[in-house]
């Protein structure tokens, strides 16, 4: 009976603990150590229109679509005004701050209210989810007149 007690508890434990971790590493995707994420316009510190395009630069990786399982690659995800990064073992919300450009994109056209603003990128793999080793690019603020 004891022998039953225990068998049962660590195959709960197994469940609670091991099964989602396993289920994590199935759905995130590795990331070169020299894969780099930028913003390539604008610049940090510019001063742009209310519409303005920002243009996505990778290297160490490529671009794919979302739904596109391959090695190495992803696509970007535009955090705007976020004071913290989203959570980095989960699919990233698609919402007015986290932009996605599962079609593989490289620039997209932006129409902010006037006023001080951070974008950010984070590429994201198949099904949204940052990769082993994040690929984000440092924070740049701009000034919308």
């Amino acid at each position: 009976m004891k022998f039953k007690v225990i068998l049962v508890s660590l195959i709960c434990v197994w469940l609670l603990i091991f099964a989602p971790l396993k289920a994590i590493a199935e759905i995130v995707s590795h990331a070169p150590a020299n894969a780099m994420v930028n913003i390539v316009e604008p610049i940090d510190g510019a001063t742009v229109a209310e519409t303005f395009t920002v243009k996505f630069g990778l290297t160490g990786m490529e671009l794919a679509p979302a739904g596109v399982e391959r090695e190495n690659t992803g696509h970007h995800h535009l955090l705007i005004d976020q004071p913290e990064l989203p959570n980095l073992n989960t699919s990233l919300p698609s919402t007015d701050q986290i932009r996605h450009f599962g079609k593989a994109q490289t620039e997209t056209e932006l129409t902010l209210s006037p006023g001080e603003h951070t974008l950010q990128l984070v590429l994201g793999n198949y099904l949204h989810v940052p990769h082993d080793h994040p690929v984000i690019s440092e924070p740049i603020t701009i000034k919308v007149l």
